[in-house]
């Protein structure tokens, strides 16, 4: 940080030593008179003394990042976002399944949330670089609400067609186009640097615990009291989330800049990640994820049905079991602060393509089962660390844009599981997943050889 003239919110200044990341306490002013020393350094026994953070390393380290009341609410309202949308995937499915009885529309209503994520996931990091976060973030929510409502309301009209959860899935789709890069932003701005990677790990962790709760209760509920009410409850979870988001104190929207056609920001920030080697790996990274390790839960179902010979209920328990994993090594992370995370990353994605070539190798369910904890270990050092990293390397004011990238992978999913999907008809499921579990050891591996920074990466 230039200590001779700082901005008032860090405009000049690099990520990571913006004056506007640090509590009002830290920000530089005018100096003042140089005091003693004993009125600089506080008693030991001191009120500041005695409210020092947990150090790294501790279980009480691992929830700090809620300490922060911002941060706290945004993670409240995490759980109520991603809880519905986990029920929503849940209540879409078995919804379009009985209105249509045909595989290929419930994979065209399910493919609907990705596609718009490529065209608009760009424009939606240039947004979340130009207006508040904030409020990108609760106008998202809003959307994510209504469009839960709107298909609650044709259900209980009697007038819901596969085609409305079709509209209802690219709408989600556009919303969190816009939504997802702001609020991952965001979070550098309300916990800082030293908290970042803590505050990610929490955030894992949460969309764990979404994904081991809430598709049971949304199929529990759609039995019982049916879709229309369990598309309600999605609903208010999703202007639940918008309330707490308001409890969020008003954050400046970053440096700020001249205005200029959102074309052109948006190819400033693709200029600003080809000039940063160390962001474009962290990236590449999590495409080599999204084409070689996402697939496999797509072809799930596959491996119960085909080649372990049993029904739905083993899936659930694969599903839950790797969620478990996932949730465990979230907090695991979430304890250890600043330490070899560039390495750990590199561990994470090995461990992803050792549980998946075991699962190629080794054709029996509960061995597979066991499989799941290293897999969603895996996926928990991979996801949680590589966005961290990315943001704490990225400057605040291409964050948004950066994370659109980053958002994008969700997107380019369909491109690893239709091919993968290919070569299961044609080979069989468990060479296609040896396959994919080669090539990312062999990408992992050439990463551990050739880049040398992330490997000494705090």
């Amino acid at each position: 940080m230039n200590g001779d003239s700082p901005s008032s919110n860090g405009a000049d200044v690099p990520s990571g030593r913006s004056a506007s990341n640090l509590p009002l306490t830290q920000r530089p002013t005018s100096a003042p008179p140089a005091p003693n020393e004993s009125s600089r350094r506080p008693e030991p026994n001191s009120t500041e003394a005695a409210a020092s953070p947990p150090k790294a390393g501790t279980w009480r380290y691992t929830f700090s990042s809620l300490s922060n009341p911002d941060f706290r609410f945004l993670w409240f309202s995490l759980l109520l976002l991603m809880g519905g949308m986990q029920m929503q995937m849940i209540a879409r499915g078995y919804l379009t399944y009985e209105l249509t009885a045909s595989p290929f529309l419930l994979g065209l209503v399910n493919a609907g949330f990705a596609l718009p994520m490529l065209g608009l996931a760009l424009f939606g990091g240039a947004i979340a670089d130009r207006m508040e976060r904030k409020r990108v973030i609760q106008l998202g929510q809003v959307g994510a609400g209504f469009i839960a409502l709107f298909v609650a309301v044709a259900i209980s009209m009697g007038v819901v067609s596969w085609y409305h959860l079709l509209l209802a899935s690219m709408f989600q789709g556009v919303v969190f186009s816009f939504l997802m890069p702001a609020r991952q932003a965001i979070i550098p701005q309300l916990v800082g640097q030293e908290n970042l990677t803590n505050a990610m790990a929490l955030n894992a962790a949460a969309m764990s615990a979404t994904t081991l709760i809430a598709p049971t209760v949304a199929g529990t509920l759609y039995a019982w009291i049916g879709p229309a009410e369990v598309y309600y409850l999605i609903a208010a979870f999703g202007f639940g989330s918008v309330v707490l988001t308001g409890f969020i104190r008003k954050i400046d929207g970053g440096p700020a800049r001249p205005a200029a056609p959102m074309v052109s920001d948006i190819k400033a920030g693709l200029i600003y990640i080809r000039g940063s080697p160390i962001v474009l790996v962290l990236l590449l990274m999590g495409l080599a994820t999204a084409l070689l390790a996402m697939p496999f839960r797509f072809l799930m179902p596959v491996f119960i049905v085909d080649i372990y010979g049993r029904g739905p209920e083993a899936l659930g328990l694969m599903v839950s079991v790797m969620g478990a994993g996932s949730l465990a090594g979230s907090m695991f992370i979430a304890s250890l602060g600043r330490w070899r995370r560039g390495l750990l990353l590199i561990v994470g994605s090995f461990l992803s393509g050792i549980a998946l070539l075991m699962v190629a190798l080794v054709p029996m369910y509960f061995v597979a089962v066991g499989i799941m904890v290293i897999l969603g270990l895996g996926d928990a050092g991979r996801q949680t660390l590589n966005q961290a990293l990315i943001m704490e390397e990225v400057e605040d004011q291409y964050r948004g844009r950066v994370m659109s990238v980053f958002m994008m992978n969700f997107g380019l999913m369909p491109l690893g599981v239709l091919p993968t999907g290919v070569a299961a008809q044609v080979l069989g499921a468990q060479w296609a997943i040896g396959i994919l579990a080669v090539l990312l050891l062999a990408f992992t591996a050439i990463i551990l050889i050739t880049q040398r920074r992330l490997r000494q990466m705090a």
